[in-house]
């Protein structure tokens, strides 16, 4: 017969998996906002034509 674990973890544990989750992705929040602002800096630093070359217009820029 099969053995069937009847442990359920500590509550401690329960809420340190919650943490370390809400900082994992509080971490990749900044990470994604931090990239995205290198990006509309680096674009906002190319003339309107360059800008027309690859797609995008300054609105384009200006939403993100």
């Amino acid at each position: 017969m099969a053995y069937i674990a009847q442990h359920t973890a500590p509550f401690g544990a329960v809420n340190e998996i919650r943490s370390v989750s809400f900082f994992s992705s509080l971490v990749q929040a900044v990470v994604s906002w931090n990239d995205a602002r290198k990006t509309r800096n680096a674009l906002s630093e190319l003339t309107k034509a360059q800008l027309e070359d690859i797609g995008l217009t300054e609105y384009h820029i200006e939403i993100q």
